[in-house]
């Protein structure tokens, strides 16, 4: 781990951390609390709010990573690139309580580093993070697993996302374009922009 912010990573304006989320793509969850730590892929997500910058996420109640963010209130988002769909997938297979030895970052040497505002680490290698606090809501936690958050940080590695917008297709290598889950291990990324015209 570094406690270094990554080459090419800049803040981002959290009335901008909303298009981190808003192409549909899958995170990564990553948590800690109390010595122990966590990361999960995660479909089901999505911005709330622009300010201040709120998000949901669903966290089903057999995750560790649900216990942990219940635990200490706070989780941290990584939107990962096309080039982690293997570890995004990797993580997403294996329950955190089923290794008991291990973590799943040590398990699977995954690089990260410090967040700023949160204890939960930032996996290394994405396209943005988010560094998310729990704005409790007991009641749609335990009947729906959803949970929502406030990002009280933003970043973003300028090769995929700068000036608070994802840079165009054509301007970003497909390694570094977002993930979308179709189950089973398979994954889609962006192969084409179009832009839209006012109707008249």
């Amino acid at each position: 781990m570094t406690n270094a912010l990554p080459a090419h990573v800049h803040p981002v304006e959290l009335k901008h951390a909303y298009r981190l989320l808003n192409t549909g793509a899958s995170i990564l969850i990553s948590s800690a609390h109390g010595g122990r730590r966590d990361v999960m892929a995660c479909a089901w997500n999505m911005a709330l709010d622009f300010t201040p910058a709120k998000l949901a996420v669903c966290l089903d109640k057999a995750t560790l990573t649900r216990t942990l963010v219940e635990a200490s209130g706070e989780f941290a988002i990584g939107v990962p690139c096309a080039a982690q769909a293997d570890l995004v997938f990797s993580v997403g297979s294996v329950s955190g309580h089923d290794l008991r030895e291990k973590d799943k970052f040590s398990a699977f040497g995954i690089d990260h580093f410090s967040a700023s505002r949160v204890s939960a680490p930032l996996v290394s290698g994405c396209i943005g993070w988010l560094e998310c606090r729990l704005i409790p809501e007991p009641h749609i936690q335990q009947a729906h697993d959803l949970f929502v958050a406030e990002a009280v940080a933003a970043w973003a590695d300028e090769r995929a996302f700068a000036h608070g917008k994802f840079r165009p297709l054509d301007d970003t290598p497909p390694e570094w374009r977002t993930l979308h889950h179709l189950g089973a291990g398979n994954f889609v990324v962006p192969g084409a922009q179009i832009q839209g015209e006012r109707l008249q």
